[in-house]
């Protein structure tokens, strides 16, 4: 005999209730002080430029290295590292946080007296949607030379640690998933449900896997988004960078809305679940008295019934109401540190996108939650599994109406569906959908047989007065019950005896329940079809754990639509034509400059003198300097090379980045008398 625990106390559950409303009045205050929070960008940092340009030349060793960010980055004082052909660091080390307006700029400034050679630079940062990204690239002075440092072939976020942590979050995903789910079918579809000793124990492996998985990440953002070593898990000043970041942020919040998790978990496996199992066995008993003839309720006990049905109904209220704020909150912690909150419209992307990690959670975790039924509850109800159907149902609505729109947010044109990563796998999730959708077709079916099975047996047991469970078990209670009490009497003296006594009922009973499952062949195609579906939602929880992590469609084309456009060049070379007067004798003419092909890297120029009478004019000395005001690059001195009387040429020029470049041209035209003379003209 096992001891029944007594029901809550009607204040008790009453107390129970009331709290509830203030927690998620107080849960729904965090989610909106989180929402405020959030700050708009575009998904996936890139680095549109550089000062050096990656390849560039430059004359003189530049005083800093700058690198710009299409979106708001996370940098520490080591993100940018600059090392001399010989591998060692030439940087300070210090970063300089140059963004303003909505130009987002870094640098690092360099050490002086930098000798000629090709200098490399290694960069890594954090996107406003919380992934990692890397990268390097050169560029030489006077010109280039050979190189002992090789570029990192690791991108951030790769390696061992790279993969551990993705493993975290596909735990943190499906963890989430069967607690959010099991949870909801338990409240929506199977309310009995919550006195099932395999209900309890799946919800509550979901909340500590979400939980395991969310410290993990939170230890490992470290290595995850730096170095990649394990052993800077144990890096506090690193930890403490993390908490300072929207990531950090959102772990912290979502270990904080686990802990009220944990609470929800205690009320509903707690009083309700024992509220659950009293009213089971009152309904048992008055089903019984009422076909003997013996059960006529006093008017006293049925006023009782229907306050103890009134306050199992407002703890029920309480645990929707509750476990929905505490759900979405979780949800909300994806929603503000991953792509929903970058990108265009993230005020409407971020709540479709909770609306859709939810629905993911009830219909896939409530189909986690149906299998564990159907496998271990020998008698789940066929109205619990019709109920579940119209859960799914809404559930895979929503999930089209808010998939579209991330889809359209995401990919931001037809061809991104097929020419980037994130289209393909989108591609791959929208087929498994399709496929889950299939087979729950085939689960409704199987649903609709159960119903024909359980109906033709209720109506024989009531022609036998036998009980289905039993007929269908082919098991001979009296027999069991008369053999027993001999067997619990010399158990009293041998508790080895006793122990195996045990051993015997307790396989007597799993083997009862599974002659029942086993009886009943529209339960067993209904299990098969449901497992079925949960296989395929594995894969999918996985695919979309996947495509999480990877650049959308949209900024994916924008980047290679940047990188193949390249520099604008123009059709033929840059020429220019310059007056000048020096004020001396003979001191007036005109330099005519070209420069061949007037673009970024190595040019060539050609310059001509001449007079007033447009003859040849031999200068004594002319001098050249390119300056780009906009970049601080320069000036640039160039020293053509006297070809012929009044014409002068210089090979190897080079101009290392794009923009609006200035021309001094310096004359002499005597001992005394010189002029300097300029023009802007556009380098592609």
């Amino acid at each position: 005999m096992t001891a029944t625990a007594p029901a809550p106390s009607p204040a008790r559950a009453a107390r129970a209730t009331a709290y509830l409303p203030r927690l998620a009045l107080v849960l729904a205050a965090l989610l909106a002080s989180l929402f405020t929070a959030a700050s708009p960008a575009s998904a996936h940092a890139a680095l549109t430029a550089s000062d050096p340009k990656d390849g560039a030349v430059v004359a003189t060793a530049p005083a800093q290295v700058t690198l710009s960010f299409s979106e708001q980055v996370a940098m520490g004082d080591d993100s940018i590292r600059v090392m001399d052909p010989q591998g060692k660091r030439v940087d300070t080390g210090e970063l300089r946080d140059m963004c303003s307006g909505s130009t987002v700029r870094y640098g690092t400034a360099l050490h002086s007296g930098l000798p000629n050679g090709t200098y490399t630079v290694a960069w890594q940062a954090v996107s406003a949607d919380s992934h990692p990204v890397s990268g390097a690239f050169t560029f030489s002075v006077g010109a280039p030379s050979a190189t002992s440092v090789s570029l990192p072939d690791r991108q951030a976020g790769g390696g061992p640690v790279g993969v551990v942590y993705d493993i975290a979050r596909y735990a943190a995903y499906a963890g989430f998933t069967v607690l959010v789910g099991g949870a909801a079918f338990i409240l929506l579809c199977w309310r009995r449900g919550s006195a099932e000793r395999p209900l309890q124990k799946l919800v509550v492996r979901g909340w500590v896997t979400l939980t395991a998985a969310t410290l993990a990440m939170l230890v490992l953002r470290t290595p995850y988004t730096g170095s990649g070593k394990f052993a800077d898990v144990f890096d506090l000043d690193g930890l403490q960078a993390v908490l300072e970041t929207k990531t950090g942020a959102s772990f912290v919040s979502r270990l904080l809305l686990l802990g009220a998790a944990a609470l929800f978990i205690a009320v509903l496996f707690g009083a309700y679940a024992r509220r659950q199992k009293t009213s089971s066995a009152a309904e048992a008993v008055d089903e019984t008295g009422a076909g003997d003839g013996t059960g006529a309720e006093t008017e006293a006990e049925a006023e009782a019934a229907d306050e103890a049905e009134k306050e199992t109904s407002d703890l029920a209220f309480g645990l929707a109401i509750g476990g929905t704020v505490v759900a979405g909150g979780i949800a909300a912690t994806w929603a503000l540190a991953e792509h929903a909150s970058t990108g265009i419209q993230p005020g409407i992307a971020m709540p479709v996108d909770i609306l859709h990690l939810l629905a993911v959670a009830a219909w896939l975790g409530g189909l986690v939650a149906l299998l564990v039924a159907l496998h271990k509850v020998p008698d789940i109800e066929r109205e619990a599994v019709q109920r579940f159907s119209k859960v799914a149902f809404i559930s895979v609505l929503v999930l089209a109406v808010t998939g579209v729109y991330q889809s359209w947010r995401q990919l931001g044109s037809w061809s991104a569906l097929t020419g980037t990563s994130y289209g393909r796998l989108l591609i791959i999730k929208v087929s498994l959908v399709a496929v889950l959708v299939a087979i729950a077709y085939l689960s409704r079916k199987w649903t609709g047989r159960l119903g024909e099975v359980r109906s033709t047996e209720d109506a024989g047991a009531g022609a036998t007065g036998e009980e289905p469970a039993e007929v269908l078990a082919g098991v001979d209670v009296s027999r069991e019950t008369s053999t027993g009490s001999g067997s619990d009497a010399d158990a009293g003296a041998d508790p080895r005896r006793a122990a195996q006594l045990a051993r015997q009922r307790a396989a007597r009973e799993k083997a009862r329940e599974k002659q029942v499952r086993d009886a009943d062949p529209g339960r067993a195609g209904l299990r098969r079809s449901v497992l079925a579906e949960a296989g395929v939602a594995v894969v999918l929880l996985a695919v979309t754990t996947v495509l999480t992590s990877t650049e959308p469609g949209r900024a994916a084309q924008l980047e290679t639509n940047r990188s193949t456009a390249g520099p604008a060049v123009p059709n033929r070379a840059v020429k220019i034509t310059l007056p000048f007067d020096t004020g001396g004798q003979n001191g007036k003419g005109t330099v005519r400059l070209e420069l061949d092909p007037g673009r970024v890297g190595a040019n060539t120029l050609h310059l001509w003198a001449d007079g007033e009478d447009g003859k040849p004019l031999d200068l004594p000395e002319i001098k050249i300097a390119f300056t780009l005001p906009a970049k601080e690059i320069g000036p640039l001195p160039v020293a053509p090379d006297r070809d012929a009387p009044g014409h002068w040429s210089a090979s190897g020029v080079q101009l290392p980045l794009a923009g609006e470049w200035r021309i001094d041209v310096t004359v002499r035209t005597s001992d005394i008398d010189q002029t300097t003379v300029q023009k802007n003209v556009k380098i592609g």
